[in-house]
């Protein structure tokens, strides 16, 4: 009995550790203090967190994880998979057979079919497909679409065709012809013809067609607005010098553009005196020195500093009086205080209405005085309205004038101020009988450049200043000092 007590006993103990695990460290082995059961609430979060963690909870897990395994691995449970594809016949010696008489060339060339070991890492070895991707197979107004393809298929079993459709036939039956691209012989004989004449070979086929219709079909050049048409000046682009430019003028001629020139000299020097005369310091005045400048700005300062003293003085002496006198001032301040701000009585403020209303009905019964006035007044109205129009003809007109007047100066384009040329003119001693003795004057390129600033072309320039961007530096070299 002991001895089948003790393998009974044996066996009960073997089944009861099978089923606990060794030591309790099996996966679904559980804590016996988790077995006791708890309280609490199973609808919250709280309640859901211990479920999981609970026997029960940890088997559910764990079945579910190992079917996501065998979906991943072979596709599907593998309870439910066939028995063709769990078991395969083994024909092992065949394949070794095959393998031995295949040559190193053959050998070599399934190595290179065989994909590489990182290709096989980064190979997706899942067997569950991806989920379809809704948007990607989703038409825009695909509802719309069908219902048109439906409604053409209804038209087509009637006869009816698309206008895409029916241009395509027709481009079949009619093939359009291809033109044929000009050759070289071509170009060669086609004659020259001036671009800008009215009958160039380019608009004979646009002549009389209709205005609008070269508009719409885009063959109707811009029409280039009027102030292009017009000149920015009536100058002359090419000026005739005086009589007394020539190489052989005659003594009148020759005397006049002299006496021009030294008006024009003669002006410059005035200006030049002027400028000096207004930079200069005036007579009754002397430089400013140091000494000068610095009385200059001490001035007021040492009379200020005595005033301070004497008033300092007069507050020590009779500090009594001037307590006296701030008093005074509050004291008159407050009554004028409670004058200002004393409340109106109902008399005054229906006095002032009164006198409100009175205003406005004099104001209404002058404006219509004024009014009724106004109708004996036509004729003088009607002669001072001729006199304002024949005032404003006679400054129009006067505006015109000045207008053609100045049609032929330079005006304003810029900050600078259109400056005439020097006159080109020689000396009585200069003048030479020939052609071949005689001196150049002046020079064509700035002649051209003035004019077309006269001409209102561009603007009056002057020459950019070179400003040095660092200091020049002198240095005596050794070979020079050895020298000297």
């Amino acid at each position: 009995m002991a001895a089948g007590s003790s393998g009974g006993g044996g066996q009960l103990r073997s089944k009861s550790e099978a089923d606990s695990g060794f030591l309790g460290l099996r996966p679904t082995s559980v804590d016996p203090a988790l077995r006791r059961r708890r309280r609490g609430p199973r609808n919250k979060k709280r309640g859901w967190r211990r479920l999981a963690q609970e026997p029960l909870g940890l088997e559910v897990d764990q079945f579910l994880e190992d079917v996501r395994l065998q979906e991943r691995t072979s596709g599907g449970l593998v309870s439910e998979a066939p028995d063709e594809k769990l078991f395969f016949v083994d024909k092992g010696s065949k394949d070794r057979e095959l393998n031995k008489k295949r040559t190193k060339g053959q050998k070599r060339s399934l190595l290179l079919k065989k994909p590489l070991r990182i290709d096989l890492i980064l190979e997706n070895t899942s067997k569950i497909p991806a989920p379809k991707d809704i948007l990607a197979h989703q038409v825009p107004n695909a509802k719309k679409l069908k219902r048109k393809d439906q409604l053409w298929e209804k038209l087509v079993k009637q006869g009816e065709v698309p206008r895409d459709v029916r241009r395509a036939q027709a481009r079949l039956l009619n093939p359009p012809v291809a033109k044929a691209k000009p050759g070289p012989q071509d170009t060669v004989e086609r004659p020259f013809y001036d671009l800008w004449a009215k009958d160039n070979p380019l608009e004979r086929p646009l002549a009389g067609q209709d205005t609008f219709f070269l508009e719409q079909t885009k063959k109707k050049g811009v029409k280039r607005p009027p102030h292009l048409h017009t000149k920015p000046s009536q100058a002359p682009a090419v000026e005739v010098t005086p009589a007394g430019a020539s190489y052989n003028p005659s003594f009148e001629d020759h005397q006049n553009l002299l006496w021009k020139a030294h008006e024009v000299e003669l002006q410059r020097q005035k200006e030049a005196e002027k400028l000096e005369r207004q930079l200069a310091l005036p007579p009754a005045e002397q430089v400013a020195t140091q000494e000068s400048t610095f009385q200059e700005m001490c001035q007021g300062l040492l009379e200020e500093s005595d005033e301070e003293g004497e008033l300092g003085e007069g507050q020590g002496k009779d500090p009594e009086a001037g307590a006296d006198n701030t008093g005074g001032a509050k004291a008159s301040a407050m009554p004028a205080r409670l004058a200002a701000v004393e409340k109106k009585t109902e008399r005054q403020r229906q006095r002032e209405k009164a006198a409100r209303m009175l205003r406005v009905q004099q104001a209404a019964v002058r404006a219509a005085r004024l009014r009724h006035q106004e109708l004996f007044r036509l004729r003088g109205i009607k002669i001072q309205v001729a006199q304002r129009l024949a005032e404003l003809a006679r400054r129009r007109e006067q505006r015109r004038a000045q207008r053609l007047a100045e049609a032929d100066r330079p005006r304003r384009l810029g900050r600078l101020k259109y400056q005439a040329p020097d006159i080109d003119v020689q000396l009585s001693s200069e003048l030479s009988g020939s052609l071949r003795t005689l001196k150049p004057e002046g020079n064509i390129l700035r002649d051209r450049f003035k004019s077309f600033q006269r001409r209102n072309m561009i603007e009056p320039r002057e020459r950019a200043k070179f400003k040095r961007k660092y200091k020049v530096k002198l240095v005596e070299k050794r070979a020079f000092r050895e020298i000297q």
